[in-house]
């Protein structure tokens, strides 16, 4: 029955500690509100930075976790850069220290229940004062604050009770094997509360009251510091390749840490002892730990940020999704940028690729519903991407020195990659108009319509392998697709004055045959500077590419 009740007694200490996390990271984040996200975005624009944001926003919501899976999220929707969340990584792991420290020192050191049970009631009137708003989530993050002190308070009795219950002897962690042993508990101690803070708070509880010994507790710490990348890893799941790099780059960090901290554990606790005697300072098992705990972080940090860049170029070539792989530059190479000339030789093929993925889009968006086999969305993000990329090149080339001549070259090919960009707008306003428009009853109406689309894609592929010669008859073909617009039209026009359509149905027709026709407008724009550039540079490229329906 002692036993029993010992065990509810740790279980219910340990839910009050995890209750209280809870509290205290929703709490603060609520207040915090959009100041948190201005904090992560603009104090990590450095690693530097970030390490010391990481390091507050974690030791405010007392949670590595909370902090860590934020940054990923952040990364996930593109507020942040993988870059910048390495540093709030490393920052989140020395902030996370602050819990050993509030344990260690007020844990103790003073009666629980005279300044944990007024926080608790302050906080909870302020939350029934104000049901929202900051003031309310300060009042849940006060009550938070005096639960992980009452927790603290109940795990301390049950262990205290606990080393009376057991022999003590038997947990000493005895050679490497016991090392590893209290290691793989911290581990999975982490790993099932999903906190490193509440898996610290038993360590040094269970350290203080005799349950376990230094080396030991020193081990579960260590451990800790390995459970909580779980979080981080569930949270990458699903996510983007650079949310998932975050997530890699946390488990490394740890890692890496974890065993540098097993090698010299018994250094960093003998300079320890070294240090508190020399000064002649009282440290108990609590500080002690605490102190390990800050120290091996801190040297963590120490350790990797000096190959910040290595490690972010390492988690760049991994979890490559295939939009990331699709929107990556064929022929754009940083040091291509300090040569304005080969600059525009590379960026002319880029718009030439740029050019065949948007008719490829094209011609597939306006298959049937039924045969469509790809991803519509995800081919115009891929163009999008490329698409800024040639511009964030043709800026970074503008930085050199050049002749006036590749100036306005330079100048062409931004022009020809807007042209291609208005091009896919164009196909991704075309495609939900198509999509949504009531169909023709009519079969010849609907069939004519049809046509017209497909004619445009015909326009598009034979445009595309014209020489610079025929710029006439480029000119000629588009000014039968105007006059063949013309008449869909009038045609359009008519039949809805007849009533033998609706004006809906003419309407969003006739919007969709503009759409269509401005496409071919921006395609002919486009092709007719990159035909001119061409043939002033005396340029051949590879031949066009056969457009294929998906099965």
């Amino acid at each position: 029955m002692e036993t029993i009740t010992l065990i509810g007694a740790i279980l219910g200490g340990l839910g009050l500690f995890l209750l209280a996390i809870g509290m205290m990271t929703d709490g603060l984040k609520l207040a915090a509100g959009t100041s948190l996200r201005r904090l992560l975005s603009e104090s990590s624009r450095t690693p530097l930075r970030g390490i010391f944001s990481g390091c507050f926003m974690t030791a405010v919501v007392q949670s590595s976790s909370a902090v860590t899976v934020a940054s990923i999220g952040f990364v996930n929707a593109g507020l942040i850069s993988m870059r910048q969340a390495l540093g709030i990584v490393y920052g989140a792991n020395i902030g996370t220290t602050m819990t050993g420290w509030l344990v260690a020192l007020l844990g103790f050191k003073f009666d629980i229940q005279a300044f944990a049970l007024p926080m608790v009631g302050v906080g909870m009137i302020l939350k029934m004062v104000k049901q929202k708003g900051k003031l309310a989530s300060f009042g849940l993050a006060l009550v938070g604050f005096g639960l992980f002190f009452i927790g603290i308070d109940v795990l301390k009795n049950a262990f205290e009770g606990l080393v009376q219950t057991f022999n003590i002897s038997e947990l000493s962690a005895d050679g490497l094997s016991g090392i590893f042993t209290f290691l793989l508990v911290g581990i999975v101690m982490t790993m099932l509360t999903q906190s490193s803070s509440a898996s610290i708070a038993l360590t040094i509880t269970a350290a203080s009251s005799g349950m376990v010994g230094i080396y030991a507790a020193g081990a579960m710490v260590i451990g800790a510091n390995i459970g909580t990348t779980s979080t981080a890893m569930l949270a990458a799941i699903g996510a983007t390749p650079n949310a998932k790099r975050v997530a890699a780059a946390q488990v490394i960090f740890n890692t890496t840490t974890a065993l540098v901290a097993l090698v010299i554990m018994p250094v960093i606790f003998y300079l320890i002892e070294a240090f508190t005697h020399f000064f002649n300072i009282t440290a108990d098992i609590a500080i002690s730990l605490a102190i390990f705990h800050s120290i091996f972080n801190v040297l963590g940090v120490l350790l990797v940020y000096p190959h910040n860049d290595r490690l972010a170029r390492f988690l760049e070539g991994k979890f490559h999704a295939r939009q990331e792989k699709d929107s990556r530059p064929q022929f754009l190479d940083n040091t291509i940028a300090q040569t304005p000339v080969l600059a525009v030789n590379a960026l002319l093929l880029e718009n030439l690729a740029l050019s065949d993925k948007v008719m490829t889009l094209y011609s597939k968006s306006i298959q049937p519903s039924s045969s469509k086999a790809f991803d519509f969305e995800n081919e115009v993000k891929i163009i999008k991407i490329l698409s800024a990329e040639v511009s964030k090149f043709i800026a970074n080339v503008g930085s050199s020195e050049m002749s006036e001549d590749t100036t306005a070259d330079l100048a062409t090919l931004l022009r020809i990659e807007q042209y291609f960009l208005s091009c896919t707008l164009s196909i991704e306003r075309i495609d939900y108009q198509f999509e949504k428009r009531d169909k023709f009853s009519s079969y010849p109406l609907e069939q004519e319509i049809t046509q017209y689309l497909t004619t445009v894609s015909t326009f598009m592929q034979s445009s595309r392998s014209m020489e610079f010669g025929t710029l006439d008859l480029l000119q000629e073909q588009l000014s039968e697709l105007h006059s063949e617009h013309d008449r869909l039209k009038a045609k359009l026009l008519l039949e809805g004055t007849r009533s033998q359509i609706s004006i809906t149905q003419m309407s969003e027709s006739i919007d969709c045959l503009s759409e269509v026709f401005r496409l071919a407008q921006e395609w002919h724009k486009g092709q007719v500077r990159i035909k001119t550039l061409q043939g002033k540079l005396d340029f051949k490229d590879s031949p066009v590419p056969e457009v294929v329906a998906d099965d």
